[in-house]
């Protein structure tokens, strides 16, 4: 139990650094006034985790600490629901309605398309 618990944390300490460091990134590339960093991190979480999980259930047999390791821990970190929700909602109330709803359509679609998009690539593999 203790090594599960380690795997997470790893895993998800990782993906916390690479999502802090994603946005910081995307802000000073782009600008602040849309979580670009956000819509990023949840496009390619989605994606990986239809790629990793596609290709350890579908094509190997991994051993199921790998999931602890990726999919609860490093993905957990890395993809930011929670960080969505309160940036949209932040938005709406102050009144730029167009990027809350550009911000939810672009992170619900385009985060499906990517885990689609991760199973067939895994498929393809």
């Amino acid at each position: 139990m203790l090594v599960n618990l380690l795997l997470v944390a790893a895993g998800g300490g990782t993906g916390a650094v690479c999502r802090y460091l994603t946005s910081l990134y995307a802000a000073s590339r782009w600008g602040a006034a849309f979580p670009y960093g956000t819509l990023i991190v949840n496009i390619a979480g989605s994606f990986i985790i239809g790629l990793f999980l596609t290709l350890a259930v579908e094509r190997f047999d991994l051993d199921p600490r790998w999931r602890l390791l990726i999919a609860t821990g490093f993905l957990g970190g890395l993809t930011t629901f929670s960080s969505f929700s309160i940036e949209t909602l932040s938005l709406w109330e102050a009144g730029a309605l167009s990027y809350a709803l550009l911000n939810t359509a672009g992170n619900l679609l385009l985060s499906l398309l990517a885990c689609w998009a991760g199973m067939v690539a895994a498929r393809v593999v």
